[in-house]
């Protein structure tokens, strides 16, 4: 029994490519409402934090969505851990490079925009249209 190779979809057609670019969108607005109201090291603090959410976020996205199809359902379920399990470790890479490696910095811009950020997928049902089942 051979195994298909599956062709890999680019990232503009992943099922979560509107949840990626509403993310990336509500960081930069994020840190440009930081920098106004609480000047450049909260600016720059927020901005950071919503990097931290949004990289893990899209390197998921690559990971598990890298299949299709019912014949790759185990390859499917065998994406979506290594992704959950990379995605936790690059998040916990990237809150201790920048606590360790960025001074001066403002935490609580770090964490609001990390813990906003990842709200942003809590809607994503609402980004992404449904499309309808075929008979």
């Amino acid at each position: 029994m051979t195994v298909r190779a599956q062709k890999r979809l680019p990232l503009t057609r992943l099922p979560v490519f509107h949840v990626l670019i509403a993310q990336l969108i509500f960081v930069i607005l994020i840190s440009a409402l930081l920098l106004v109201w609480l000047g450049w090291i909260a600016g720059y603090s927020g901005f950071l934090g919503g990097v931290i959410a949004w990289l893990p976020n899209l390197y998921f996205a690559q990971k598990a969505f890298r299949y299709g199809g019912a014949r790759a359902a185990r390859d499917i379920l065998k994406s979506f851990y290594a992704g959950e399990a990379g995605k936790f470790i690059l998040t916990a890479t990237l809150f201790a490079l920048v606590f360790a490696g960025v001074t001066p910095l403002d935490a609580r811009a770090v964490f609001a925009a990390f813990i906003l950020t990842q709200m942003v997928s809590w809607f994503a049902p609402l980004l992404i249209k449904a499309k309808p089942l075929r008979p």
